[in-house]
C-alpha cells in the first residue's frame, strides 16, 4: 500500500531554502519509486547554514564526485567492479553505483565536503546578497500649510 503525503501546508510557512515544500515533495516521490539509496539528511546547523549527509558506506574518497552547478548539487559514488570471485553466503552490503541531485534554493553555495566513516557531509551556505535583503524604510510626516498657521 502507498501512502502519499500532501505537503501543500508547508508551501506557506518555507524558512530556509525557499522551495522546501519542493524538496520534500521530490524527496517523497523518489522514495516512493524506489530510488531512496544512499540514504541522506539535510540539516539546519546555524542561521543560514545547512549540512546534507549521505550514508555512503564502502566508497573511498576518489569513488565519490560531487558537482554543483546552476542551483543543483550533484553526488556520485562509482563502484569499480571487484574481478575477483568473491563467494557470499549472504549480501546485504549495497556496493551499487548511485546519483542523488538535489536543487538549492537561491543564493545557497557548496562551502565544503567532508568524508569521515562511511559518512559524506557537504556543507552549505545561504549568502543573501546585501541589495535583495529587506531594508527597513522610516515614516516621515510633515505638517501641511494650514497646521503651521493655526498653531
Amino acid at each position: 500500500m502507498r501512502t502519499a503525503f500532501d505537503f501543500s501546508p508547508l508551501y506557506r510557512t518555507t524558512v530556509g531554502f525557499d522551495r522546501i515544500a519542493q524538496l520534500l515533495d521530490a524527496a517523497n516521490q523518489n522514495s516512493t519509486n524506489g530510488n531512496n539509496y544512499p540514504p541522506y539528511d539535510i540539516e539546519v546547523t546555524g542561521e543560514n547554514r545547512y549540512t546534507i549527509t549521505i550514508a555512503v558506506a564502502g566508497f573511498a574518497e576518489n569513488e565519490l564526485e560531487i558537482h554543483s552547478e546552476n542551483g543543483v548539487l550533484q553526488v556520485r559514488g562509482k563502484k569499480e567492479k571487484d574481478e575477483t570471485k568473491k563467494q557470499f553466503l549472504y549480501q546485504g552490503i549495497a556496493y551499487r553505483s548511485f546519483e542523488r541531485k538535489c536543487q538549492l534554493a537561491d543564493y545557497v553555495k557548496v562551502t565544503g565536503a567532508n568524508l569521515e566513516n562511511g559518512i559524506l557531509k557537504i556543507d552549505l551556505l545561504k549568502e543573501v546578497p546585501e541589495a535583495m535583503k529587506p531594508k527597513k524604510i522610516s515614516i516621515t510626516s510633515t505638517k501641511t500649510i494650514e497646521q503651521s498657521n493655526e498653531a
